[in-house]
């Protein structure tokens, strides 16, 4: 059985603000650290024996906060696990969206990365895990829309429409040709007096 444990990145600047980052390299801010902190204690509890992260800043920046306490697991950096491409959008709010290209702006083309280009390097990236890391434990520190991405393709049947946490753990393990989701979007890190 190989076990992936999907982690977004920890909060930075503009999630606060309710801007799209899409590839923009944005860092974490100070409660990002501390998040990535905290499931880094978490995860150090766990059995994790490998870690692969988006290689743009907020991703990377969480990937070696948790890799300081799981010392025997090396992070990999893989372009394939950045956020969707937010093209124009990247940097505005919902409203400066609308503003500038009316309430219908989504059904406008505005550069943003369609979903069966990241499904494809994404399934791809998942493709590549299952053959050089089986049987293994596997962080994957990602981005919320390009994991729900993931979750969505492999679990077609479930709901993934709620946007996930920064920080939060999700689950999935593959064996005889089947995924399994165990856990979605977990956060019981912040809340079991991990954060220092």
């Amino acid at each position: 059985m190989t076990r992936i444990g999907f982690v977004r990145h920890g909060c930075t600047a503009w999630n606060k603000e309710r801007r799209a980052q899409g590839n923009s390299d944005i860092p974490l801010d100070e409660e990002g650290k501390l998040q990535a902190d905290c499931i880094g204690q978490r995860l150090a509890a766990e059995s994790w024996e490998v870690i692969y992260s988006s290689d743009l800043q907020r991703a990377k920046q969480t990937a070696t906060l948790i890799g300081q306490h799981i010392r025997e697991a090396e992070v990999h950096l893989d372009a394939r696990l950045r956020e969707v491409n937010g093209g124009l959008i990247e940097g505005t709010t919902e409203a400066e969206r609308i503003e500038k290209w009316g309430e219908e702006w989504r059904e406008k083309d505005l550069g943003i990365e369609d979903r069966a280009a990241v499904v494809t390097r994404g399934m791809a990236f998942i493709q590549d895990v299952l053959q050089k890391q089986e049987g293994k434990h596997v962080l994957v520190v990602s981005h919320g829309s390009f994991i729900k991405h993931m979750l969505r393709t492999l679990f077609p049947g479930m709901d993934m429409e709620a946007s996930l946490d920064n920080c939060s753990l999700t689950l999935v393990t593959y064996q005889k040709d089947a995924w399994e989701l165990e856990l979605h979007n977990c956060t019981k890190h912040f809340h079991e007096g991990m954060v220092r």
